[in-house]
């Protein structure tokens, strides 16, 4: 099973930027899809950004499209989320997984979908 771990997160002012990073140990996490997730109080979670295996086909949220880029890193099993222009409605806890297909991630497959790890949070100011 895959484990996950994020970081990067923190406290930043509107249009400010942030990175997210997400080190994965266990199954290859060359062969398997990757997303960002996030949660806001009191919201679903849902999906933001997320990558084929070998990151060169992507899907983006409405809302950070143009404004966030995921990235990955398979030499160092790890991901990332390039986060610019950030706004007041992108505080969330954020999280990263894998699956098997893209097609799991944005359909929300869950026997796809490993388990959660404990997420970034990510606080924007305005």
């Amino acid at each position: 099973q895959l484990q996950l771990v994020e970081s990067g997160g923190g406290l930043v002012q509107t249009v400010g930027s942030l990175r997210l990073s997400c080190v994965a140990s266990g199954r290859t996490f060359s062969t398997s899809a990757m997303g960002w997730f996030r949660q806001a109080p009191g919201k679903d979670r849902e999906l933001v950004a997320a990558t084929i295996k070998r990151g060169s086909s992507s899907y983006y949220a409405d809302s950070v499209r143009g404004r966030f880029t995921i990235s990955r890193d398979n030499a160092k099993n790890t991901g990332y989320l390039q986060m610019n222009n950030l706004k007041p409605a992108d505080t969330a806890v954020y999280y990263c997984n894998a699956a098997s297909k893209l097609h799991s991630l944005v359909a929300g497959i869950t026997e796809d979908i490993g388990d959660w790890g404990q997420g970034t949070q990510v606080t924007v100011s305005s």
